[in-house]
């Protein structure tokens, strides 16, 4: 238990922390929590570094809990936010919530003795708080001037803040108290941003029970170009494989920058110190292989998804970037092939005009609309050259009818030279 703090800090997973934390965690099993945020019915990337703390303090011996903010999430969260959130309906939030947990099961062992891990719903102890026992039990404790002092409120008072923002801290703390009279919850952690509501609620606790209890906070990731980590060109990388597909999800990882993947590989897996530092000299050697990040896209893809996604995005990878057959793309499902050539030029051509096609110089150039190739002699000149394939298979008698096996029953590429890539999809 002894070597959790001295294993996140060799990670870089540890922005600030309570003096008398480390002492804590090694004298005793300690219990510790990380609370997560209802406002999608998925987590994103951005949320694995709490996963991955409360992972670390499982492994180290401790006990994690999970805590969905089934009462937080209709209050919102000022911390690093400009506006205040729309509402959520109750329905969205419970579906969310349920979403959210499903995730979480993933990563945290819930069936190992007394370590085991736990999901609460802090909506489960305020839905029969009234108010007046929340402001006689709670807010007597903290001051206004205490609450004003926090940066989430500072930052936002000149734009406007509502009374529902402002007592968030206060909720957010009555959380740490309650985990803390009710399951000897010690020890909250989070995202730096965070910090300010932690804390509230070990002053809430100090103040209202007399008691002990602990903070930690990871930095926030940013990318070493200071970009906001966790988003891709088309929005948020999420865990949920149909918001963002396991092959996009790879990709992401496999794209990081060196630097980047240095740093990643460290926050989001279980890689011992040895096995990093020696691919990382690897890497060194042989920037172009891609080692780091191939370790880093591989570990993580297998941890959110299956042995079996990993499989398929990197057989879906190598379909743009490397060596493939036309086995590897009939491989592929619908999604992923979809996901794959997502950005490619696609055209629709019906069946009828398809059955009906002579030869492969008229479907690459009239039936396809011309997307492909502009002219009936610009498409001979490349067939001539051998430069065209149909689903990976290269067109050999420009002159004979395609015999195209359709994938999915319903899409076919064209491959034109070595990198222009056109998905044909066939309407009834």
């Amino acid at each position: 238990m002894s070597e959790l703090i001295k294993e996140l800090q060799w990670r870089g997973m540890i922005h600030d922390i309570m003096p008398g934390t480390e002492e804590q965690l090694d004298k005793e099993q300690t219990t510790g929590y990380v609370g997560f945020d209802p406002t999608a019915d998925s987590l994103h990337i951005g949320n694995l570094v709490p996963v991955m703390l409360l992972v670390h303090l499982q492994k180290a011996g401790h006990k994690p809990i999970a805590l969905v903010g089934g009462a937080t999430g209709m209050v919102g969260d000022p911390s690093g936010k400009s506006s205040e959130r729309p509402m959520l309906s109750e329905e969205l939030l419970n579906h969310n919530l349920e979403s959210q947990k499903k995730q979480l099961r993933k990563f945290l062992d819930f069936d190992c003795g007394e370590n085991s891990a736990q999901i609460v719903n802090n909506y489960d102890w305020f839905k029969n708080f009234s108010f007046l026992d929340f402001i006689r039990e709670v807010g007597k404790h903290i001051t206004v001037n205490y609450m004003m002092a926090k940066d989430s409120v500072k930052n936002r008072l000149e734009s406007g803040m509502s009374f529902t923002e402002f007592t968030y801290q206060l909720v957010q703390g009555y959380d740490f108290l309650h985990l803390n009279q009710n399951y000897n919850c010690k020890l909250q952690m989070g995202g730096s941003d965070q910090w300010g509501n932690i804390v509230t609620g070990t002053e809430l606790i100090r103040r209202k029970i007399q008691g002990e209890a602990f903070a930690m906070t990871a930095p926030l990731i940013r990318k070493a170009d200071g970009s906001k980590f966790g988003k891709s060109e088309g929005g948020n990388v999420w865990l949920d494989p149909k918001k963002t597909s396991p092959y996009k999800f790879y990709q992401f990882w496999l794209n990081t920058s060196d630097e980047d993947a240095s740093n990643f590989i460290r926050v989001f897996t279980l890689l011992p110190k040895e096995k990093i530092e020696a691919l990382e000299a690897e890497h060194n050697e042989a920037p172009h292989l891609r080692v780091l990040q191939k370790a880093l896209a591989e570990d993580i893809t297998v941890r959110v998804h299956s042995e079996e996604d990993l499989k398929t995005a990197i057989k879906a990878s190598n379909i743009l970037f490397g060596k493939s057959t036309t086995e590897d793309l009939e491989s592929l499902d619908e999604d992923t092939l979809l996901s794959v050539f997502e950005g490619v030029p696609q055209v629709q051509v019906s069946k009828t005009d398809l059955d009906e096609t002579e030869n492969a110089i008229d479907l690459l150039s009239v039936v396809t609309q011309e997307v492909i190739f502009k002219s009936k002699g610009e498409a001979r000149r490349m067939l001539q050259d051998g430069g065209v394939s149909i689903n990976k298979e290269k067109i050999e008698d420009m002159n004979a009818k395609p015999a195209i096996r359709l994938l999915q029953d319903k899409y076919f590429l064209v491959q034109k030279g070595k990198k222009n890539y056109y998905l044909i999809s066939i309407t009834e």
